[in-house]
């Protein structure tokens, strides 16, 4: 546990960044998998554009790497691409 006041304080900062980094991945996460189990081209190619922003905020945030985040942009786009 931490001893004094600033360590204190990190401990909480640590705690809400965690919650809102969970937010941001469970969002994206949701959003790509939406993508994935689409049952036709057409609803895939709706739910990109969500999936899409979903990523870029993340990478935007720091949550996931900039180059992480355009291999899963490319590889929705392929999936999508490959339903249809």
């Amino acid at each position: 546990m931490p001893n004094n006041k600033q360590a204190k304080k990190r401990l909480r900062q640590d705690e809400q960044r965690r919650v809102d980094n969970k937010i941001v991945t469970s969002r994206m996460r949701t959003a790509v998998r939406r993508v994935r189990e689409a049952e036709t081209a057409e609803e895939a190619k709706a739910r990109l554009p969500e999936a899409m922003k979903r990523v870029d905020k993340a990478a935007k945030k720091g949550v996931l790497h900039s180059n992480a985040a355009a291999r899963k942009k490319h590889q929705l786009s392929r999936a999508v691409e490959s339903k249809g």
